[in-house]
């Protein structure tokens, strides 16, 4: 009712705008007026400067965001290969930024210069050679050079070596987690399916696989500095993106397939932690925080956690309601701390046949206090109904 009473009211108001509109063309009967709805001079010209300040406020708001926000660019890459995107990433930069700048302000400039007077005709021409070979070839040569340059730095990063020590971790993709199946002591992922998922063996993987013995399946993934790591990755259901911005690392996790990428790390978590641009921001981030955590104090609510960095894995695409959520952490360890964490982590197969061992009641043991009870309440109900059967008979 209330939305048929609003739509009521907004027709009522564009109906009284209408009746206005006419009162007030009836009020310019008679009056000497231009009807002709032909541009003047001082129209021309006003509209001249109305571009130059249009053009004025794109530069003025270009620098003003650079200098505001131009901090919360992604700082020093955590990867081998991370220079070299970065490198790609300021040409491209560079080249659009000198383009917006010369053309916008051509653009603008051309548009005063030969506006509209009633002094001046304007030159036609058909066509212009000249014209057409200078913005076809220019923007061809730069744009033919920065896709080379990109697929220079896309095979440099792309390219595993068969025979190169590598350490192979593969990534899973569900709405709306990851989970890390590291390749153990064979560094061979074992098959998987997602038809073989069953119980504790979320992944699917394939246990009639020697390789699969030794798969270590973990929800925090850790790597270590200066290896390289060939991560395969898959998606359960839906159309997933694996990216990891500190290492300038992204692949979609197709469903169906196995899409791939490796880097090597060199930072360690702590490493990064202690870079001055990181102490700086952290400091940052804190500082709103606590002021953040008064405002909910004063109001009875929970002060907020001191924030520490952490290298994470994110999902870039938006795939449902919890994308926002879909992150795992990921620790940098130094060689020697990560050989002692993987050392401490039990194969999957161990923990399956634990599992399995936990849902067999053991032989001989004595019953269970619930176990008791449901023997208890059968031998009652047994009795109640034999003593019913009883009494019938009596009766009789």
């Amino acid at each position: 009712m209330t939305s048929l009473l609003v739509i009521i009211v907004l027709v009522l108001l564009a109906v009284a705008l209408w009746q206005l509109t006419k009162i007030f063309d009836l009020t310019q009967v008679g009056s000497s007026s231009d009807d002709s709805q032909v541009a003047s001079d001082n129209d021309n010209n006003i509209q001249g400067y109305i571009l130059f300040g249009f053009l004025a406020f794109i530069y003025i708001f270009t620098i003003y965001g650079l200098l505001k926000w131009g901090n919360l660019a992604l700082h020093t890459p955590a990867s081998e290969h991370g220079g070299l995107v970065d490198s790609l990433m300021n040409i491209t930069w560079v080249l659009i930024f000198t383009v917006q700048v010369i053309t916008q302000g051509l653009l603008y400039w051309f548009s005063f210069k030969y506006k509209g007077n009633k002094d001046k005709k304007a030159l036609f021409f058909a066509d212009s050679n000249k014209l057409e070979a200078i913005w076809s070839i220019i923007p061809s040569v730069v744009l033919a050079c920065l896709i080379l340059y990109g697929l220079y730095a896309w095979n440099n990063i792309m390219f595993v070596d068969k025979d190169e020590d590598v350490i192979e971790i593969e990534l899973y993709a569900q709405q709306f987690k990851w989970t890390a199946r590291y390749a153990g002591q064979d560094n061979v992922l074992g098959k998987a399916n997602v038809r073989l998922i069953e119980g504790i063996n979320t992944l699917g993987v394939d246990m009639s696989d020697p390789n699969s013995q030794d798969d270590i399946v973990v929800s925090e993934l850790h790597i270590p500095k200066g290896k390289k790591v060939h991560f395969k990755m898959r998606s359960q259901d839906v159309l997933h993106s694996a990216y990891m911005p500190h290492f300038r690392a992204q692949m979609n996790c197709v469903p169906g397939m196995v899409t791939e990428f490796a880097f090597v790390p060199t930072y360690t978590t702590a490493e990064y932690r202690e870079l001055p641009f990181m102490v700086e921001k952290v400091a940052n981030i804190n500082k709103l925080r606590a002021e953040k955590s008064a405002e909910l104090v004063a109001k009875g609510g929970t002060a907020l956690d001191p924030y520490t960095f952490d290298y994470l894995l994110l999902c870039n695409k938006i795939c449902g309601a919890s994308h926002y959520n879909m992150q795992m952490k990921v620790v940098v360890d130094t060689p020697e701390d990560y050989k002692k964490w993987l050392s401490e982590k039990t194969t999957l197969a161990q923990d399956i046949k634990a599992a399995k061992a936990a849902e067999k009641p053991a032989e001989g043991a004595a019953p269970t206090t619930d176990t008791t009870a449901k023997v208890k309440d059968t031998v009652k109900a047994v009795v109640d109904t034999v003593k019913a059967a009883v009494a019938k008979v009596a009766m009789k």
